[in-house]
């Protein structure tokens, strides 16, 4: 009589790769039958739905894990609905024994994953979970007093202390395949791409999935790290690293990053190479801060974490949060920008800060209506990163920047954008201008503007403010709050 077959459920969720995949490795090297599933349920994801941009992008990743698994003698199996009464379902139509989950840190994924695993191991299943998502789970950073940091600095040099995170895993030879057969959804079934198709410009520019991010990281190593401090802030050069909505979706994790950056460095020894490199690394800990303060403060989804920002006389104006939306504030750094985001569902870092300053200081519009902006338009929408640059920008904020650093689009663009070559990529009808003008057409004499064929509140929109006037009143508006 032959021996009955041991399986787990192997969940997941913000980590579609195979490699450095914790999870998965377990699984693997439990010698079980690994049943690999992902389960859409919209109405528990963090805060709010997946936006539009990260649903395209959620589709084409499970795409690319799925065809990933079938080579590796597997399959993934799709499913939609309640996370509980579906995992109950496969466990009892596979008899399995157990639950393996990479964690996540949205508040009410926290209490959601903790209830699963209650039920689960109450009825006697092993339920494992492992950090994949991050180098340092949030609660192994803290201060003296073992509380959460607010200042980006020290939460950077505790993080120096701390042991090196561990090295990636290497992706499986093979995957164990199930014996049984469970109904499973068609990725379609989900319904994750637009009925309307606006998703042209997110094709011609990404290609989710695990080989794509690894093919960005070589990029990053090869050509963009050594020169990454002084090249990142100019929106026109492909100096960042584009690795974003793959971490987001954890195609890559951050432990790959970290210890391939790390074993460049330890090869070459050019002190441009190490300042470019220590600068990304940074970068990642940004991140790593970033769930840092969504896992201590998760209020802040939704509220400032200074809490006198909460009587902050914003200012609820819809015509120009559209204009500000649509890329048609008259700011030509500001509106290539929008047009950016709504083309290719990614912005410049750079210009991020630019266009929330905009929103939030010359405009006085709430930052949660410029988070929510993002959270459906952006490929990386990460509740974490997308709460606290937000916040940073409106200075409400851990580590903000001061509400009275308010940024000068034409400043900004005439000095990480000099050439015009961002503004005319996004901004066509004011290709012509000269350099001098392409920041500021409103101050342009007529003949030139007539000479580009721009037309001022016809083929281009006159400012929507003055942006002195719009300091002056940002700067009132903090000192009635300011003392409180």
């Amino acid at each position: 009589m032959s021996q009955k077959q041991e399986s787990v459920v192997l969940w997941f969720r913000r980590d579609l790769r195979l490699a450095d995949n914790p999870s998965l490795i377990a699984a693997v090297n439990s010698g079980k039958e690994i049943y690999p599933i992902f389960i859409y349920s919209p109405e528990e994801e963090a805060f709010a739905n997946l936006g539009g941009a990260c649903k395209w992008w959620l589709h084409q990743s499970l795409i690319s894990l799925d065809n990933s698994l079938k080579q590796l003698g597997s399959r993934l199996f799709i499913f939609k609905g309640n996370s509980l009464k579906t995992l109950q379902t496969i466990v009892a139509q596979t008899q399995a024994t157990a639950i393996y989950w990479n964690r996540r840190y949205e508040p009410n994924i926290i209490e959601r994953d903790k209830n699963i695993k209650k039920v689960f191991q109450e009825n006697g299943l092993e339920v494992k979970t492992f950090n994949s998502h991050l180098l340092f789970e949030p609660w192994e950073v803290q201060n003296s007093s073992s509380k959460p940091f607010q200042v980006f600095t020290a939460f950077w040099k505790a993080v120096l202390t701390k042991p090196s995170p561990s090295y990636p895993l290497a992706a499986p030879a093979l995957i164990k395949n199930p014996s049984k057969i469970i109904h499973s959804l068609e990725i379609s079934h989900l319904e994750l791409e637009p009925k309307i198709d606006w998703a042209k410009g997110l094709r011609e520019t990404w290609n989710p999935g695990e080989k794509e991010a690894q093919a960005r990281l070589a990029k990053l190593l090869a050509h963009n790290i050594a020169n990454y401090k002084e090249a990142r802030d100019f929106p026109s050069q492909e100096a960042t690293s584009r690795l974003s909505p793959f971490l987001n979706f954890g195609e890559i994790s951050p432990r790959q990053i970290w210890h391939n950056i790390k074993s460049i460095l330890a090869i070459k020894e050019e002190q441009q190479l190490k300042i470019g490199a220590d600068f990304f690394l940074r970068e990642l800990i940004w991140r790593e801060f970033a769930y840092h303060l969504l896992y201590y403060y998760p209020e802040t989804i939704d509220q400032p974490l200074r809490k006198n920002f909460s009587s902050f006389p914003w200012n609820s104006n819809e015509q120009d949060l559209t204009a500000w939306q649509k890329g048609q504030t008259g700011f030509p750094i500001v509106d290539a920008g929008m047009r950016e985001l709504w083309h290719i569902g990614w912005m410049h870092n750079r210009v991020r800060m630019i266009v929330a300053s905009f929103l939030t200081k010359d405009l006085l519009i709430a930052w949660q209506e410029g988070a929510s902006w993002f959270w459906d338009t952006l490929v990386d929408a990460d509740l974490a990163n997308n709460t606290f640059g937000w916040q940073w920008t409106a200075g409400c904020g851990a580590d903000a920047a001061p509400f009275f650093r308010v940024f000068n689009p034409v400043l900004q663009g005439e000095k990480f954008d000099p050439e015009g070559n961002y503004i005319r990529r996004w901004i066509p009808e004011l290709s012509k201008l000269p350099n001098q003008w392409i920041h500021k057409p409103w101050q342009a004499p007529l003949e030139v503007l007539k000479a580009a064929k721009v037309s001022l509140g016809t083929t281009y929109p006159k400012p929507i403010i003055d942006h002195s006037f719009a300091r002056e009143r940002a700067l009132e508006a903090f000192a009635i709050i300011k003392g409180q």
